[in-house]
């Protein structure tokens, strides 16, 4: 039997990204489709998604959705179903898909995904065209509230309880707003409890989408371990333990037809794990690109936002040590001011040795990870991470904090695992200078070892983190919730 379902997101590749988000989102329904999963996306209609789907099929119109004219249109991402809420007055606007051009949140961002959360609930409860789905599975704090509507404020046609899933890809963005946007949201009185939506005296849009959900998932087993502690769980580590018979892991996976060394047009030349020399030409390309001098020593690469969660301030720390033992950085990324200033100086006082580039490139990221020797992810939480497993597939070997899925993902490079032959990067334990440091050196001295540098790469290589597992695991969440 086919189930149906209803996949809910505020971004999804390739029509909008922000983040690991997006990403998920997009591969998420071929991945599960192979397993009796016909997934629909829906995405808010936001200027690119719109010329995306073009005309499309109407749905249902809205003459007010929360103060605004909307319409729901049916398209096509990929080959697998998309609904768009097309609402100009909350979507067609320059910037970003949360935040102004200046880098600000949207004022009305809980009015904005309050809307997106009430059409969500009305399409997928079958009160529009009576298209009912078996289970709804909502993405993050921008898509919480369809469970809370659901749960709360179901629409007129919605005959019984929708089986749903919530996850959490990072619980440090949680939607929190003020009381005052209660009386808004057209909840009824019973949803302002510590078991609905308020929350520390607020609204809680994630809280709201976990105390309604069926299930919830992270997207990691580790981190679904670390939110239930204070210093992971962001204030909703008490949410997480009520409900942790219900709290699942699932480890993300990666497009391997767009990560594919073999076969990535991005790149200066494809190669494979029997073909690694021919890495060289790519990090001579990296090189090139980024002003950096031509030698025989390590290129750390970075591919991060530039924020404390990444651990990027601790990084800036080590940069000088990093230069004195011979290895160069090449970093791609943006985020906080302060940070961008401290890496542009580091590069100023190392000409030739660390080369900035301040925005995101997706292209650039394919030849970082194809050309740099070893990739820095000093993240202080991380609760599943992309770039390490993009790094693992290009035998860009990851140097990772323990921490959620990097914890999940990476085999340290202990004496044991070398001896087994299994390991597949660097771990430290805490984001601090000495532990960062330390990390450093190891995989210089590593690099140096030039038989076991390879086959710490092709043990990267060989791993399989495409969608086959994680698209299963997700099948088999849904088949156990729709029975």
């Amino acid at each position: 039997m086919t189930l149906s379902v209803l996949s809910l997101a505020s971004e999804a590749v390739p029509l909008i990204k922000t983040g690991g988000l997006a990403d998920v989102a997009g591969a998420l329904p071929g991945a599960v489709a192979p397993h009796g999963i016909a997934m629909t996306t829906m995405l808010p209609g936001y200027p690119a998604v719109m010329r995306a789907i073009g005309k499309g099929r109407l749905l249902h119109s809205y003459p007010s959705l929360m103060g605004e004219p909307a319409r729901l249109i049916a398209g096509k991402m990929g080959d697998h179903a998309l609904i768009v809420l097309d609402a100009p007055g909350f979507f067609s606007r320059d910037g970003g898909p949360y935040a102004d051009p200046a880098g600000h949140d949207w004022r009305d961002n809980w009015r904005r995904f309050a809307a997106f959360g009430r059409a969500a609930a009305d399409l997928a409860g079958g009160a529009i065209k009576r298209k009912r789905f078996d289970v709804v599975h909502a993405h993050d704090w921008q898509a919480a509230m369809a469970l809370a509507y659901l749960r709360f404020a179901p629409a007129s046609g919605t005959d019984k309880p929708l089986a749903s899933v919530m996850t959490i890809h990072n619980i440090a963005f949680q939607g929190h707003f003020g009381s005052e946007v209660f009386p808004q949201l057209g909840l009824p009185d019973s949803a302002w409890s510590m078991h609905g939506v308020e929350y520390h005296g607020g609204v809680g849009f994630l809280k709201a989408g976990l105390e309604a959900a069926g299930a919830i998932t992270t997207v990691s087993p580790t981190y679904a371990a670390e939110i239930r502690n204070p210093q992971f769980g962001m204030g909703l580590e008490g949410v997480i333990m009520a409900h942790e018979s219900r709290v699942h892991g699932i480890v993300n996976g990666i497009d391997t037809t767009l990560w594919n060394p073999e076969t990535d047009e991005y790149i200066a030349a494809n190669f494979g794990q029997r073909s690694l020399t021919r890495r060289s030409t790519n990090k001579r390309a990296v090189e090139e690109e980024f002003g950096l001098e031509q030698d025989e020593g390590p290129l750390f690469v970075v591919v991060s936002r530039l924020t404390w969660q990444k651990g990027m301030d601790v990084l800036l720390e080590v940069l000088d040590h990093l230069v004195g033992i011979g290895g160069r950085l090449a970093l791609l990324g943006a985020g906080d001011a302060a940070l961008e200033a401290g890496f542009h100086a580091a590069a100023a006082r190392h000409p030739g040795r660390i080369g900035v580039r301040i925005g995101y490139d997706e292209p650039l990221a394919h030849r970082m990870q194809a050309g740099g020797d070893a990739i820095l992810v000093p993240s202080r939480f991380e609760p599943c991470g992309l770039t390490q497993l993009y790094a693992l597939a290009y035998g860009c070997v990851p140097v990772v904090a323990r921490t959620g899925g990097l914890a999940d993902t990476v085999i340290d490079a202990n004496i044991a695992a070398l001896g087994a032959g299994t390991a597949t990067g660097v771990q430290f334990d805490g984001v601090n200078y000495h532990a960062l440091r330390a990390a450093v050196s190891r995989t210089a001295a590593l690099y140096g070892e030039r038989d076991q540098w390879r086959t710490i790469q092709r043990n990267g290589m060989k791993c399989d983190f495409s969608w086959s597992r994680s698209g299963k695991a997700y099948a088999d969440l849904y088949a156990s919730l729709a029975t």
